[in-house]
């Protein structure tokens, strides 16, 4: 007698049926693909999450960056402005300090250069640099000294100009006794170089006046 487990056969038929279940195949991959992309999505969005507070302190330290050059150029021109002031305040006082200082050069300097039987009368200076010279000597040639002694001090441009000589015959004095009445124009400057100037040498015997 043949006995038949149909049972066996049913359960194995049942599981082949399980295994091979195209549904529960679709089911199982969409699962996974929900899971997969669930997964995607949270890790895509920590990670812009995290880049976005990157740049976003980067943002700020730019601006506290920017803040503070602005600052700092802001003092920088303040100090230029500061700077070109007191630029200007020295050389005012530099040419305040020359002005000052010329009349008393340009009298030292000329009567450094007087020579002897040589004496002036009046000397005068215009709103610039120009010089002039009135004065009386015995001789043409203590004239060319005078002249010659002013050009090489170094504080007047060359070349000096003679305006007018003429003699004449001082009143109540002999007639064989004549003076030379004589006008100079000269151009006063500051040298170039400190000290590198020659002074004549002092005259002896130099009349007064």
């Amino acid at each position: 007698m043949i006995k038949i487990n149909l049972l066996t056969v049913e359960r194995q038929y049942a599981k082949k049926k399980l295994a091979f279940d195209p549904g529960q195949k679709l089911i199982a991959v969409s699962s996974l693909l929900l899971v997969a992309a669930v997964l995607f999505i949270g890790w895509r969005y920590w990670s812009l999450d995290k880049e976005s507070k990157r740049l976003d302190a980067e943002i700020a330290s730019a601006v506290s960056e920017t803040a503070r050059l602005k600052a700092i150029l802001a003092e920088v021109q303040q100090f230029e402005q500061r700077s070109a002031q007191l630029g200007q305040r020295v050389s005012l006082i530099e040419q305040l300090r020359r002005d000052q200082t010329g009349p008393v050069h340009l009298l030292d300097q000329i009567s450094r250069a007087l020579p002897p039987m040589l004496w002036l009368t009046d000397v005068k200076q215009g709103n610039t640099d120009e010089v002039l010279i009135d004065g009386r000597c015995l001789t043409q040639t203590s004239l060319s000294d005078f002249v010659g002694n002013l050009e090489q001090s170094g504080y007047f441009k060359r070349s000096i100009e003679i305006v007018n000589s003429q003699t004449e015959a001082p009143a109540g004095a002999a007639a064989a006794v004549e003076l030379v009445r004589f006008s100079i124009r000269a151009r006063f400057q500051q040298p170039s170089a400190p000290g590198s100037v020659e002074q004549p040498a002092p005259v002896a015997g130099k009349p007064g006046g």
